[in-house]
């Protein structure tokens, strides 16, 4: 995870130019609000990335909690975000010290993938504590065990030749293919979960959880989950 960390904490190349960053903004906005179920929520993102939706979502939520373990993508979003008393910016630790049964809604998109099981299992137990008993927890973006990095590059470049950014999505691969990124991927992995073995994972966590008729942003041969915690 360290690794993956000082990845995402680097000037990476997973968003192609602009136009990707815009794209995929509007994607996960749309996809997480879908479970934004009535104003006033207080919400976690957990692994929240650069977090470019997260002023959409604060629009609607009563409170956004941005968590990143990455630490000077940290430190940009504290300094972004420091004048808006809608969001709050936490590391890790700081989210696992708030109290139980504090949050509404926590998402972790597009994370699991960079964890153990062991490193999931204990998120989910911590999750559980902090959500109230009317609260869910949703997944997204898990890796399916047949998900190749073909599949991924395929995804992207649909997404790309709708939103007007093919040219610079296949000079994007070619970078990301030189990348740390790809060497990291084949050295690390990246772990799988099929939808039975996810949704054993949330139960034995303590959570009731289906699987989402669509995937959070733009890739649909990856999974999203949601969940309940059960009483």
């Amino acid at each position: 995870m360290a690794d993956w960390i000082s990845f995402f904490d680097s000037n990476h190349p997973i968003y192609v130019n602009a136009r990707h960053r815009q794209v995929h903004a509007a994607l996960v906005a749309a996809g997480i609000g879908r479970y934004l179920a009535r104003p006033g929520l207080t919400v976690l993102d957990y692994g929240c990335g650069e977090a470019l939706y997260a002023e959409r979502l604060a629009e609607h939520a009563g409170r956004l909690i941005l968590c990143e373990a990455a630490p000077h993508l940290r430190e940009r979003l504290q300094q972004r975000f420091a004048g808006d008393g809608r969001i709050a910016v936490l590391a890790p630790e700081a989210v696992a010290a708030l109290s139980g049964q504090s949050l509404d809604l926590v998402v972790m998109h597009s994370v699991a993938q960079y964890l153990t099981v062991a490193d999931l299992t204990a998120l989910l137990a911590l999750f559980r504590r902090l959500l109230r008993a009317d609260g869910r927890l949703v997944i997204g973006d898990v890796v399916q065990p047949n998900v190749s990095i073909v599949t991924d590059a395929r995804a992207l470049l649909a997404l790309a030749a709708a939103n007007g950014f093919l040219v610079a999505a296949l000079v994007g691969l070619m970078r990301t293919a030189l990348s740390g990124y790809r060497k990291l991927r084949r050295r690390m992995g990246l772990t799988r979960y099929s939808e039975a073995d996810m949704l054993r994972t949330l139960a034995a966590a303590g959570f009731s959880a289906r699987r989402a008729a669509r995937n959070i942003g733009h890739n649909q041969a990856r999974m999203t989950f949601a969940a309940e915690p059960e009483s």
